[in-house]
C-alpha cells in the first residue's frame, strides 16, 4: 500500500547564505531554474544565495529565493521519483506560495516574480513606520491573545501572526508597541519575548495596504490546474482552485498563520511530510506538534538520496 505523502514548504527566515549550491553545482536542471528565475527579475541568483549580501536578507528578494531552491529540491524529486504523488501540499507563510506552485496551479519562474512582488508590497507597507515581529517563547495561545487583545483596546497594533507550536506564538506590529510589552508577556508566564530581526510586521492588518497589489497579480498568474488541494494557512483547510487561492492568499497578509493548527489537521490524513528547501525548520516544529507525523526532508542531493530510497522504491 503506497504511502500517503504531504508535500511542505518554510517561510521565510528559513534562508541562508550557500542554500541550493549543491542542486546548483550537480544539477544541470538547477542551473537552467537559477537562471529563468534571475532573468524574470533581473537578478543573478547565484550572487544573491551563494556570497555574503545585503539583498539575502530585504524581503523582495528573501522571498524569490527561499522558493526558488524549494522549488529546485521539489522539481529533483519529480524527476527522481515520477510516480509518487502528494495527497496535499502545504506551506508556512510564504512556504504557502511554493505549495501552491508544487501543485501546478503556477509556474515556478511566475511564483518567483509574484513573491518578489509580494515582498515589495509586504516592505512598501511598512516602510514609514517602525513595524516589527515578537516571538513569545513558554506561554499558551489564549494568554498570548488576550495581551494582544488588551493592548488593542489600549490603542496599540500589535497581533499574533504565527501560531508556530505550543508555547511558541509569534506577534507583529507596531515595533514600539510589541518592545512595550516585553514585560507584560513575561508578567503573563511567558519564558522569552524575544524580538525578532525583521523591518515588516507579517500577517496582521498593518499589510493592507499590500492586499489589492497581490491579488491583481495572483489574477493573472494562477490556474485552476491544482495536483492536489493545497491546506489554507488562514483555514487550514484544503483548496484547489484559482478563485479560493487569491481569496485566501490575499487574507494570509492579515491573519494569521495558524502552522500548528493545520498540521494536526492533516496528521491523520498522511503518512509522511517531506520539506522542501534549505534546513529543517518544519521537520523540528513537526516532531514537536505531532509524534505521530513522520517528516523528511530534502535540502541537498545527500538528502534528497535518502528521501528517495525511503518513498520511491
Amino acid at each position: 500500500m503506497s504511502k500517503k505523502i504531504a508535500m511542505i514548504f518554510a517561510g521565510q527566515g528559513s534562508q541562508a547564505v550557500g542554500m541550493g549550491k549543491d542542486f546548483y553545482e550537480s544539477s544541470k536542471l538547477a542551473r537552467e531554474m537559477f537562471d529563468k528565475a534571475g532573468d524574470r527579475i533581473g537578478v543573478d541568483f547565484k550572487e544573491i544565495i551563494f556570497q555574503e549580501n545585503e539583498k539575502l536578507g530585504q524581503t523582495a528578494y528573501t522571498q524569490p529565493a527561499i522558493l526558488l531552491v524549494q522549488m529546485i529540491a521539489y522539481k529533483l524529486f519529480e524527476v527522481e521519483c515520477p510516480d509518487v504523488k502528494a495527497e496535499l501540499f502545504l506551506g508556512h507563510s510564504l512556504g504557502e506560495f511554493s505549495a501552491l506552485c508544487a501543485s501546478g496551479a503556477i509556474d515556478y519562474v511566475d511564483a518567483v516574480e509574484l513573491v518578489h512582488n509580494r515582498g515589495s508590497y509586504m516592505q512598501g507597507a511598512c516602510d514609514k513606520i517602525e513595524a516589527g515581529m515578537m516571538a513569545i517563547v513558554g506561554l499558551d495561545d489564549a494568554s498570548v491573545e488576550k495581551v494582544c487583545a488588551d493592548a488593542q483596546e489600549s490603542g496599540k497594533k500589535v497581533w499574533p501572526a504565527n501560531y508556530n507550536q505550543d508555547g511558541q506564538l509569534v506577534v507583529a506590529g507596531m515595533k514600539a508597541d510589541l518592545v512595550s510589552l516585553e514585560q507584560t508577556f513575561k508578567d503573563a508566564g511567558a519564558k522569552r519575548a524575544i524580538l525578532l530581526d525583521m523591518s515588516v510586521a507579517s500577517h496582521c492588518k498593518i499589510l493592507a495596504p499590500a492586499q489589492e497589489p497581490l491579488a491583481k497579480m495572483m489574477e493573472t498568474m494562477l490556474s485552476d490546474n491544482f495536483l492536489a488541494p493545497v491546506i489554507s494557512n488562514v483555514t487550514t483547510q484544503a483548496y484547489s482552485t484559482k478563485a479560493e487561492a487569491v481569496a485566501l492568499l490575499k487574507e494570509q497578509l492579515v491573519k494569521p498563520v495558524r502552522y500548528k493548527q493545520s498540521i494536526l489537521a492533516i496528521a491523520n490524513d498522511v503518512d509522511i511530510a517531506i520539506e522542501f528547501g534549505n534546513g529543517v525548520t518544519l521537520k523540528g516544529l513537526n516532531r514537536r506538534i505531532s509524534k505521530e507525523l513522520k517528516t523528511l526532508n530534502i535540502s541537498d542531493m545527500a538528502s534528497l538520496e535518502k528521501v528517495k530510497e525511503e518513498v520511491c522504491s
